[in-house]
């Protein structure tokens, strides 16, 4: 006799409440982007530190995104969430009213150590709220459509912010929202228990030490000191990868990577990230440096993707993945956001939004909906109860450092590939221009290596009951 469990009664205000948690986090890495000007006149940033302002959040976020998966398995999930929210909120306090731009930097490393812990706890209990692979699905999308609108509303809300307020807000403007989490936390989200086992601090301070310090060479400095630090990253994963084989209790047993689909699908999610936010960025670079829009126009001209993201992955995904499996709507999506960016590519210096813009925009929200949640299903399948948290911060992680990598690859090339214009004589619109072609297509190609992937290394497509198995596994 097969016995059901009993669903939690409060998994849909959980999920209400984690799906928030997901946006702000995600929104975080894109709603300073507008106020970036305003930041540098007040707090002197030089033109090169100004980066450092994105930067030492997504290196803090990604490279912690391990050891914070690892806490949630073993402290209780809801525990190491609050943690993390109260971690963000001091370091949007301290961004928010920073006096010089050390301070505002340092703010940011802490606002993305608070969101490492937050990820992966909020995956888990996701993932642990719902039993039944319907619903597990359909709160996946939900969760996938948070963290598009996150990152998408991060442009019109900064715009906003800095039009209306001050750039400050911009970072304080978490405050609120941190109370009402942790206000809303205890009596909606589940305990969770405590599991048996120690946290390899060790193994995480080399592993985050690798992931910081090749970040930090690829988009941080000259080509002269590239070579040698990627060299001292390498070696530092290699004394990770041994401190993971011979601990008793490991940061990240290796073991994991046994389980179905999981190593592939980390894979392919490290490219998503690094096909989508260069897209997204440059799209962004093309109508306000380009086509002369302002911020906010630039942050309505996105929000038609925004919302087509939020009701395509509330609605169909999780039908879609339900009836064909994760396999087949991952290549697909894949594919539709290959051709969406080379069709962005094409994009002239006169080129009309309605006509350039708008129609192959939609294109990419239909990949991104369609590939996002089963690239994280197929991340996670297959992972034991008690890896659940390691499992999302391996997710999230490829997820963030795949964007990182992306996004300074492909600004690299744009830079290249203006530069030659310029020498060739082209005006600086049109150079401009080109630089973000390049960058399009190189996105474009990113995100078919991304799909051949998937059809070569993930398993045989999912059918409706084995779907159901590998969601249960995870959950």
């Amino acid at each position: 006799m097969t016995i059901h469990a009993v669903p939690d009664p409060r998994r849909w205000k959980s999920l209400f409440l984690l799906c928030a948690a997901q946006f702000i986090v995600i929104l975080d890495t894109s709603i300073i982007g507008i106020a970036l000007p305003a930041m540098q006149q007040a707090l002197g940033f030089s033109a090169a530190g100004l980066q450092w302002v994105f930067n030492a959040y997504v290196i803090a976020f990604g490279g912690l995104l391990l050891l914070g998966g690892r806490l949630a398995d073993l402290k209780s999930p809801r525990r190491i969430f609050m943690a993390g929210f109260l971690i963000l909120g001091i370091g949007s306090v301290l961004a928010g009213v920073a006096w010089s731009a050390a301070a505002n930097i340092t703010g940011r490393a802490i606002q993305g150590v608070g969101a490492a812990l937050i990820a992966p706890a909020a995956l888990t209990l996701v993932m642990t709220a719902f039993k039944d692979p319907r619903e597990l699905s359909r709160a996946l999308g939900f969760w996938g459509a948070s963290a598009a609108a996150g990152g998408s509303a991060g442009v019109f809300l900064g715009g906003v912010i800095t039009h209306w307020l001050d750039w400050r807000w911009a970072f304080l403007v978490n405050v609120p929202l941190v109370l009402a989490v942790l206000i809303a936390s205890p009596s909606v989200l589940a305990r969770g228990t405590k599991r048996p086992g120690q946290v390899d601090y060790l193994g995480a301070f080399f592993g985050t030490s690798a992931l910081v310090l090749a970040v930090y060479a690829i988009v941080g400095v000259d080509a002269a000191v590239r070579f040698v630090l990627l060299a001292v990253a390498g070696a530092l994963l290699a004394a990770f990868l041994y401190i993971q084989k011979t601990r008793r209790t490991p940061l990240v047993p290796l073991r994991i990577f046994a389980a179905p689909n999981l190593a592939a699908g980390n894979i392919v999610m490290g490219l998503l990230g690094a096909a989508w936010i260069p897209g997204w960025f440059f799209l962004n670079l093309y109508l306000q440096q380009v086509l002369g829009q302002s911020p906010m126009q630039s942050g309505l001209a996105l929000l038609p993707m925004t919302l087509a993201i939020m009701l395509l992955m509330m609605t169909m995904t999780g039908k879609l993945v339900q009836r064909f499996g994760f396999k087949k709507n991952l290549a697909l999506g894949l594919l539709f956001l290959a051709v969406s960016c080379f069709l962005l590519a094409q994009a002239p210096t006169d080129g009309y939004y309605m006509l350039h813009v708008l129609p192959a925009s939609l294109l990419a929200a239909l990949g991104m909906s369609l590939a996002y949640v089963p690239a994280t299903m197929a991340g996670m399948a297959g992972a034991k109860p008690e890896d659940g948290g390691l499992a999302s911060g391996l997710i999230n992680t490829s997820y963030q450092i795949g964007s990182a990598l992306g996004l300074a690859a492909m600004v690299a090339v744009a830079s290249a590939k203006t530069a030659t214009a310029l020498d060739s004589g082209s005006t600086t619109l049109a150079a401009l221009n080109t630089g973000f072609h390049g960058a399009l297509l190189g996105a474009s190609a990113i995100a078919l290596v991304a799909a051949v992937v998937t059809v070569v290394a993930l398993r045989t497509p999912q059918t409706a009951q084995s779907a159901q198995r590998v969601d249960l596994n995870a959950a």
